[in-house]
């Protein structure tokens, strides 16, 4: 298996801490996100990491991986800056795409290692008290993943019921050589119908700003069996400056081993 680590955004929302970084390397335990999380995947045997970067792409610079560019990172989302890399979803390995603002426990690859499914998406099924502790309206901050006979049938609404948000998607992909066929498929044929189409596809502005949710669900909706690879905690999401500044308090106080172990 490979690994593609998406890094492109500017994470606008992460405000003073992201003006002068990507968030990929905002330093957390002593170390950056990306740091972290590529020295997890080699331990797991993933030595074969490509980064894609493009927000302040000189700040990232861990050595022995490949890098990618998405030039238009403040037009596009994760989508297209998975693409930039298309090279590497060359059908003769697995690929593991992973987000660059999260960090994960070895036992959440070791789940991810074990999946055989042909499109597995890593979901957390005990969340809510981790997502309660870390917004004041953990409501108003869901996103629909619903599950039928052990596949997901529908993601990423975030105008959801709490039921219909029972598990939590984390940004961890899992394409076996299958499954990228059927991803570079549906991915092109909409490319030549949508790209240049300043209107919504899918939950996504437009198919250039597609979310990796809705390119999932366009998935789903073209036949693909899209399973997941379900996880008790063991993550952490940094998406805010609530989030960073919160998860550093923790990290002080030593109560941050309720949702994982670092």
């Amino acid at each position: 298996m490979k690994a593609i680590i998406l890094a492109a955004g500017m994470g606008t929302r992460l405000g003073d801490y992201t003006k002068n970084l990507p968030k990929g390397m905002l330093s957390f335990n002593n170390k950056s996100l990306i740091a972290q999380q590529v020295e997890n995947l080699r331990k797991a045997g993933i030595t074969d990491i490509s980064i894609v970067r493009g927000y302040m792409a000189d700040k990232i610079n861990i050595p022995g991986v490949k890098y990618y560019l998405n030039p238009i990172y403040d037009q596009t989302n994760m989508v297209e800056t998975l693409f930039y890399a298309e090279q590497e979803l060359d059908g003769k390995d697995d690929v593991l795409v992973c987000y660059a603002d999260i960090v994960y426990e070895p036992k959440v690859l070791q789940k991810i290692l074990n999946s055989k499914a042909e499109v597995g998406v890593t979901v957390d099924e005990d969340y809510w008290d981790y997502w309660q502790a870390r917004a004041d309206k953990p409501e108003e901050d869901m996103e629909s993943l619903v599950l039928e006979n052990g596949k997901i049938v529908e993601l990423g609404n975030t105008k959801c019921t709490r039921e219909e948000a029972k598990v939590r998607y984390v940004g961890l992909i899992k394409f076996s050589k299958k499954g990228l066929q059927k991803l570079k498929e549906v991915y092109h044929e909409n490319k030549i119908k949508f790209y240049d189409r300043n209107e919504p596809w899918l939950r996504s502005k437009s198919f250039k700003k597609v979310y990796m949710t809705c390119m999932l669900q366009a998935l789903i909706n073209a036949g693909q069996k899209v399973e997941p690879i379900i996880i008790n905690r063991g993550w952490l999401e940094f998406d805010t400056v609530e989030d960073y500044e919160k998860y550093t308090q923790w990290l002080k106080e030593g109560s941050i081993k309720r949702f994982i172990t670092l």
